[in-house]
């Protein structure tokens, strides 16, 4: 059980577009338990490699309920193939902008090319919650944040809050 340290706002490493990965081996599957680790222990509900500053295309989610038993899924080399018309709007909120949340408004379903943790290919449609996290999660692997879907002002006024936090803790 490894828990890695979280890259947070204001730090640039967050807006680096993550490289695929090339094959699935045993360092990415010990990447992978390290992740879940981490954000089991944050806790969260998703988490991409480049959130514990490792910029390949990988992420992890578990959306169960405390009481649930774990569902870890891992997500390799994602990519959304189709996007809903039908929108949908959630309160988001950052393991990598801690404390702060607010409404995003998303497509409500997706379809996601990836590879499993075996190596094998899927296609899975997703929709709710679960549609929410993987485009929140893919976007990472872009190099956006969820606060580059609300207005200028208020993702000023976040950043500019972690930036002086920043600059408090160095």
């Amino acid at each position: 059980m490894t828990i890695k340290p979280l890259i947070i706002l204001p730090d640039p490493v967050l807006r680096q577009v993550s490289a695929p990965l090339e094959q699935v081996d045993d360092a990415v599957r010990g990447l992978a338990s390290d992740m879940l680790d981490t954000m089991y222990d944050a806790p969260g509900i998703g988490l991409a490699a480049i959130q514990v500053g490792v910029p390949k295309r990988m992420l992890v989610i578990d959306l169960s309920k405390e009481d649930e038993e774990k569902k870890p899924q891992i997500y390799i080399n994602p990519e959304i193939v189709q996007f809903s018309d039908d929108r949908s709007t959630y309160e988001e909120g950052c393991l990598s902008i801690p404390d702060y949340y607010a409404e995003v408004e998303r497509p409500a379903k997706i379809t996601v090319k990836f590879v499993g943790i075996e190596g094998q290919e899927h296609m899975l449609e997703a929709e709710g919650l679960l549609a929410t996290c993987l485009q929140h999660e893919i976007d990472h692997l872009n190099g956006v944040l969820f606060i580059d879907h609300i207005s200028r002002l208020k993702r000023e006024m976040v950043i500019k809050k972690f930036t002086k936090a920043a600059k408090i803790r160095a």
